[in-house]
């Protein structure tokens, strides 16, 4: 299998609450310290669309975070 066409689970955090609708079929969890989480699984073609569309926003990125060999990842 080709690395791209692996589906792994991402995590990625930017600055500022975002609006649900902003980021379909992704999980959206606003945090408290005005930061928002986006996490789902994702290939490779996949995470570039998100990334451009944080980049076309004008979103700030703060982190990415891939867990391959996770089932499930925390929104806390």
């Amino acid at each position: 299998m080709n690395h791209s066409d692996r589906s792994i689970l991402y995590q990625i955090r930017v600055e500022g609450h975002l609006r649900e609708d902003w980021f379909e079929g992704l999980v959206i969890a606003l945090r408290p310290n005005g930061e928002t989480l986006l996490s789902g699984q994702m290939d490779q073609t996949a995470l570039h669309g998100v990334l451009n569309r944080i980049r076309d926003l004008g979103l700030v990125l703060l982190s990415i975070q891939s867990y391959p060999n996770e089932k499930g990842i925390s929104h806390d």
